[in-house]
């Protein structure tokens, strides 16, 4: 494949923040993938005994005014104090300082696919038990997706280019890629970039139990999340925030900042098939991948390791192993293979931010984080998927894998950080 032509600047990880079910900071986080610890549970944050899911990834011990003031609090909702708390992280562990100098210099892309679900459903029910009149003015701004992103900027004072990206499942996924790509060709100097999300919900939950896509394993909530599994019967819901700083390299070492992986190709594609169901073979998803390894102008012999999407849906789980056979060939069944959902549940646009995090430190320690309940492997998924328990391996280069409803698939290669 071609070289990386010497235009581009090349772009690295500085800071990590996450709000997880398994952890409320990165090195926490960290040691609960390793550990090959669930996060899955009743849920708490609502009511659920008249649903047919009744068990949901939370984040816990979570308090947003230690991190917002009240009032801030009370004019957000949920999926933006998660992404909040996670940015402060991810800035602190950095390092790094947003000030009057840098500002513009400095970007945020944020994605989620659901947003402010909680305040829609709170606001629906006042408007119905108590007229329109009762509805907050800060209603709309707390409910629309892209002010996760918006007060982000507000409060740390990022005055560079600002989006939200909303593509279901591979949300901060592209919020990721798009970041890179800002950085690449030299417009900011650093960008704010993951996602979050917070819809363990109950008009949400039934909307996606209604699909039959969640798991109905209320009795044994941390085996209810089986990626690759025979007996897998759908997804968990999860939340929570997974934020990144990404920064261009020359100004990374200029200020001595630690750095944990390169980001160095992506890729994204469009089944254009299906509403939900993934295009037969994984085509939009292998394709994907090709994508960004050409983008990163890596062979598939160099790439050891994937941190898969690995739902625990029966179409979604298959066709993504189809895809990695298509693009790897014989080589696929020399890669480690992780399903961290397996853990966490589904963060559906959050879950590529922390699927993120959890590549580049497997590739900065050199571990890969194990999948979970993979007790009778699926006849179909019959790849290395590290069952149970975590593996130390040299990782020099590994892909993140994210695809969501409606078609989106999107590939991110990460690297081992060298000089050269």
């Amino acid at each position: 494949m071609p070289a990386q032509p010497t235009s581009r600047r090349r772009v690295v990880i500085t800071g990590l923040g996450a709000l997880t079910p398994i952890g409320n900071s990165p090195t926490e986080f960290w040691q609960s993938l390793l550990a090959g610890r669930s996060g899955i549970g009743p849920i708490t944050l609502f009511d659920a005994s008249r649903h047919d899911c009744r068990i949901a990834g939370e984040v816990k011990g979570f308090d947003p005014l230690d991190y917002l003031e009240r009032k801030d609090v009370k004019r957000t909702d949920r999926f933006v104090h998660l992404a909040l708390a996670a940015t402060q992280q991810a800035l602190e562990d950095a390092q790094f300082q947003i000030t009057d100098l840098n500002a513009e210099q400095v970007g945020v892309i944020l994605g989620t696919g659901i947003g402010g679900i909680r305040v829609l459903e709170e606001q629906q029910t006042i408007y119905l038990q108590r007229g329109p009149d009762r509805c907050s003015p800060f209603m709309v701004p707390m409910m629309i997706a892209n002010m996760a992103a918006g007060q982000l900027a507000i409060h740390f004072g990022a005055k560079g280019p600002n989006s939200c990206t909303v593509t279901a499942c591979a949300s901060s996924s592209n919020a990721i890629g798009d970041a890179f790509r800002l950085i690449q060709r030299g417009e900011v100097q650093a960008v704010i970039t993951g996602g979050t999300e917070a819809a363990v919900t109950p008009l949400s939950m039934a909307g996606f139990s209604a699909m039959k896509a969640l798991s109905t394993r209320n009795d044994d909530p941390e085996k209810a999340c089986r990626p690759f599994d025979r007996d897998r019967d759908g997804f968990v819901m999860g939340e929570g925030a997974g934020i990144l700083l990404l920064e261009e390299l020359e100004h990374a070492c200029a200020r001595g900042a630690k750095i944990y992986a390169e980001i160095v190709g992506y890729g994204l594609t469009c089944d254009a098939h299906h509403m939900t169901n993934p295009a037969p073979g994984g085509e939009g998803a292998a394709r994907a991948m090709r994508l960004a390894l050409k983008d990163a102008g890596i062979p598939v012999q160099a790439v050891q390791y994937i941190n898969a999407h690995a739902t625990s849906t029966n179409a979604g789980d298959i066709a993504e192993v189809q895809a990695i056979k298509s693009v790897f060939g014989e080589y696929a069944r020399a890669l480690a293979i992780s399903a961290t959902k397996s853990m966490t549940g589904h963060l559906l646009g959050g879950s590529g931010g922390i699927a993120t995090i959890a590549t580049a430190l497997a590739v900065h320690h050199g571990w890969a984080p194990p999948t979970l309940n993979l007790e009778n492997p699926d006849p179909e998924c019959d790849l290395d998927f590290v069952p149970h328990t975590a593996r130390q391996l040299p990782l020099q280069v590994a892909l993140v894998n994210a695809f969501g409803f409606g078609g989106h698939n999107v590939t991110l290669v990460l690297r081992r950080y060298s000089p050269a």
